[in-house]
């Protein structure tokens, strides 16, 4: 038996709130329906966001371009710049707003490893915002 094997990687076109392309991602690594690891991309200028998960905390490293990590905590907004030239982890806990904008000229990969894995069983896990929503204080 020969243990190579390929098997398909999902890849699924992402939109903004207003419905606009702003890239895509592609599963990494699954673990039966659990998916492990993913890579996002993000066109130059996109916005990606913003959503917290309930259970998920994120591990988030930029393989290309420059991402702007935007984060809600305890309702004041904080900003990471990951690029790829400077390679760093960046880890998000439960519960933390989370919003992801390209700001470079070229199209910006970043790799999540969540954790737990990623489940579709868990159908609230995921909580859309606003900014406005944000910068009110809006809990959902």
């Amino acid at each position: 038996m020969d243990p190579i094997v390929t098997e398909p990687a999902k890849k699924v076109t992402t939109y903004d709130h207003a419905g606009a392309e702003n890239g895509w991602l592609v599963e990494l690594y699954k673990d039966g329906e659990k998916t492990t690891a993913y890579l996002t991309a993000a066109a130059p200028g996109a916005f990606k966001g913003y959503h917290l998960h309930r259970v998920r905390a994120a591990r988030y490293v930029c393989v290309r371009g420059r991402m702007k990590i935007i984060l809600y905590v305890g309702g004041r907004r904080r900003e990471y710049v990951l690029d790829a030239a400077r390679p760093e982890r960046l880890f998000i806990p439960p519960n933390v707003a989370t919003g992801l904008q390209n700001i470079g000229d070229e199209e910006a990969w970043l790799i999540n490893y969540p954790d737990p894995p990623y489940d579709p069983d868990l159908t609230d896990e995921q909580v859309e915002y606003t900014e406005a929503e944000l910068e009110a204080g809006v809990l959902k």
